[in-house]
């Protein structure tokens, strides 16, 4: 595990980190969040409660760019977007007899990813537009601790999905791993596309993600995205976290 950022970043190449996952999906009840620099700003600034965090069984890096200002400070963060760690457990042996729940995407983009992997068995759990702590929310956070999967794929909105799954527990949920990994179901049924491979070897995914949705992502990217840094000072140079 390494430190960085008040976050508690789990170790390990992706292997290993996959294997973890899987067999969480078998044991007591778990989650994973995939911080990336969105995450830690929101959760820097008090927009993102710690417990969130902190209740979850695994934190994985899902940034290249905390991956570079770890090494600032002599750090190592295991870089596994969520995206990738979704397509790898589909693809996986290691999701032989798993039930996978997906939460957030619709009946038709649960039903593409359903067509691509027929070898696995797969449960839909409605998402209706939720506010956390409405009584809509606290209905659908009961029917999906009540609902049959053991890996529950968490695609909505962040931080929607990672109040979701901290709230799985509270709701008395007892088995199976949550994963909060956000577009990963539209990138796998083609609804929306991943950088090319270059631009995540460079680091610059965001980049190609703001040059496609140039509206939605000019304020994530342009305008909130460089607090990172000073963030980056205070809690890590400066040691006032």
């Amino acid at each position: 595990m390494t430190s960085f950022m008040t976050l508690d970043f789990a170790d390990g190449d992706r292997p290993a980190l996959l294997a973890r996952v899987a067999a969480m999906a078998r044991g007591p009840y778990g989650y994973v969040v995939t911080p990336n620099v969105d995450h830690v700003i929101k959760l820097m600034d008090g927009r993102v409660e710690p417990d969130v965090y902190r209740g979850a069984a695994l934190n994985v890096c899902d940034s290249r760019i905390l991956a570079h200002l770890a090494r600032f400070r002599g750090k190592r963060l295991s870089v596994y977007p969520g995206s990738d760690m979704t397509a790898d457990l589909l693809a996986s042996p290691l999701a032989d007899g798993l039930i996978i729940g997906v939460f957030g995407p619709d009946r038709a983009a649960f039903d593409d990813l359903a067509a691509r992997y027929p070898g696995r068995r797969f449960t839909f759990i409605e998402a209706p537009m939720l506010t956390p702590g409405t009584p809509g929310w606290i209905a659908a956070v009961d029917a999906a601790a009540r609902a049959d999967w053991d890996v529950l794929l968490a695609c909505v909105s962040f931080p929607k999905q990672e109040r979701f799954a901290y709230a799985l527990a509270a709701a008395g949920r007892e088995t199976g791993v949550t994963l909060c990994v956000g577009a990963s179901v539209d990138f796998l049924t083609g609804r929306q596309q991943r950088a090319p491979r270059l631009y995540q070897q460079l680091s610059l995914e965001w980049l190609h993600r703001l040059l496609t949705q140039p509206r939605r992502m000019f304020r994530r990217y342009v305008i909130e995205g460089p607090a990172i840094f000073g963030w980056f000072v205070r809690t890590e140079v400066m040691g006032r976290g």
